[in-house]
């Protein structure tokens, strides 16, 4: 396989991630947003707003013209950094944080990997020096751990067997 075959096939997970991340996004109640394991974890509601900004904190990182357009330049937070748009949104309007999170993310490697340039590394961790694509495909592992976090909350929430199963249905979208 070559390797614009590979970044293809990246390019391909990276969007059926947003689809599995949609599916859990729609399945939920506004009820589950807060189940939690009653230990002092993060709600559900927290691990999705963690993923959705995510892409943010990291594109700020990595390439800020592409972080922009998540970002509400009139609110600053305690570093004076511009603030996320999805920061104080209700938890529906989490879809639309993950959309334009992903977007943004694709975009940004897209053009770092039309410019051969690398991305920035502000924070001086190495990130993603051998390939660009290598953010998308850490976006997807995070977001699967956080995932799997969020169903075991629902499970721990009392949603039945039969709700869980549903759930499950989200592999389909792997295996097309």
């Amino acid at each position: 396989m070559s390797y614009t075959a590979l970044t293809d096939l990246t390019l391909e997970s990276f969007r059926r991630n947003a689809r599995v991340n949609q599916f859990l996004l729609d399945a939920l109640t506004p009820e589950d947003f807060a189940l939690s394991d009653g230990q002092g974890g993060w709600p559900i509601e927290r691990h999705l707003r963690h993923m959705a900004g995510f892409r943010v904190g990291w594109l700020w990182n990595l390439s800020r013209d592409h972080a922009l357009p998540l970002l509400d330049t009139t609110q600053k937070d305690e570093d004076g950094d511009p603030m996320w748009r999805w920061q104080n949104s209700l938890p529906t309007e989490l879809g639309a944080a993950f959309t334009a999170g992903d977007e943004a993310a694709l975009a940004a490697v897209q053009a770092h990997l039309a410019s051969g340039e690398p991305f920035a590394d502000a924070w001086n961790e190495g990130a993603y020096r051998s390939h660009p694509a290598h953010f998308l495909q850490h976006i997807i592992v995070h977001d699967s751990h956080h995932r799997g976090q969020v169903l075991s909350l629902l499970r721990l929430g009392g949603h039945s067997k039969e709700d869980m199963d549903r759930l499950d249905d989200h592999w389909a979208i792997w295996r097309e």
